[in-house]
């Protein structure tokens, strides 16, 4: 029996969070994208990891314009402490179905319907991103993105976009999209950039390990839904995002081993719930705008 068939359940309403951290050029090109979703029952929660007040000022601009419900989570900056604010925004999320994102992704119109239609008991969605250089990342504009032209491929071979055979994540759509996503030999994963699922097997397996920095960090936490029994699902080419490009000042070796360290636990043990999540952040006090 296929998801199809047994997909009796969709989400009421979803939460978008969105990580961010001193990028508000990129942030506001991202929440443009979500301006002009097709699906409208969302909530945005952005979950800022110690940005300065650029960004704050930002979404207070943009709520004004757009009226779309956003709630700014913020904590002090304090290193990376991606997973520590993810888990602050699941706390404010009302929705019964989340969606995760960067500030630094735009989401092609569809993108919210896509997961609203895709999401099935059992299951937590797994995207990915067509990635873009520096140069087309800074051409793009909010105009672009308000009228569409940002997701066509002659646009973006225009704005200087080199030849790729991944303009086929661009282009894919309908059965061909769901084609690709049955005969595609990547493992679906949890991938910060672009994955979903329900709240309640989030929260059941306690968030984001807070323990973990830069580098897999994401992915552990599919890893400990896969070992509660929630599925990976492929939808990297009906959920499309454009990822802008950004320096990663805080990649290091050491961070890296700690996380590699965190994940081979988790697949040796077959833990399904991190006690370094969720119960953790519920003990902190969290600024919500």
């Amino acid at each position: 029996m296929t998801d199809d068939q047994t997909n009796d359940r969709k989400p009421r309403r979803i939460s978008v969070v969105l990580s961010t951290y001193n990028a508000p050029a990129w942030l506001e090109k991202s929440l443009w994208g979500y301006a002009m979703q097709t699906y409208h029952d969302f909530e945005l929660i952005i979950a800022d990891d110690g940005s300065r007040s650029e960004t704050r000022d930002m979404i207070e601009r943009i709520r004004e314009q757009t009226q779309m419900l956003i709630r700014h989570v913020w904590h002090l900056d304090d290193g990376f402490r991606k997973c520590t604010i993810l888990n602050e925004a699941i706390r404010a999320a009302k929705g019964d179905y989340l969606v995760f994102s960067d500030g630094d992704c735009i989401p092609r119109p569809d993108f919210l319907a896509q997961h609203h239609a895709a999401a099935c008991p059992g299951r937590f969605l797994s995207g990915g991103y067509y990635k873009l250089p520096m140069s087309v990342s800074e051409a793009i504009s909010v105009d672009d993105i308000r009228s569409g032209r940002a997701f066509s491929v002659s646009f973006l071979r225009s704005s200087g976009l080199p030849f790729s055979p991944r303009w086929l994540r661009l282009n894919a759509r309908g059965i061909w999209a769901d084609f690709l996503n049955r005969v595609t030999t990547t493992k679906p994963t949890w991938n910060g950039n672009n994955a979903s699922g329900w709240t309640t097997d989030i929260v059941a397996a306690g968030g984001f390990d807070e323990r973990m920095r830069y580098g897999g960090e994401d992915r552990e936490l599919g890893e400990r839904l896969e070992n509660a029994g929630i599925r990976g699902k492929h939808v990297r080419y009906q959920t499309v995002c454009l990822h802008l490009d950004h320096a990663r000042g805080y990649v290091n070796d050491a961070d890296l081993r700690r996380n590699r360290e965190i994940r081979d636990e988790t697949q040796r043990t077959g833990r399904t719930r991190t006690e370094h999540g969720l119960q953790v952040s519920a003990e902190r006090s969290q600024k919500v705008a």
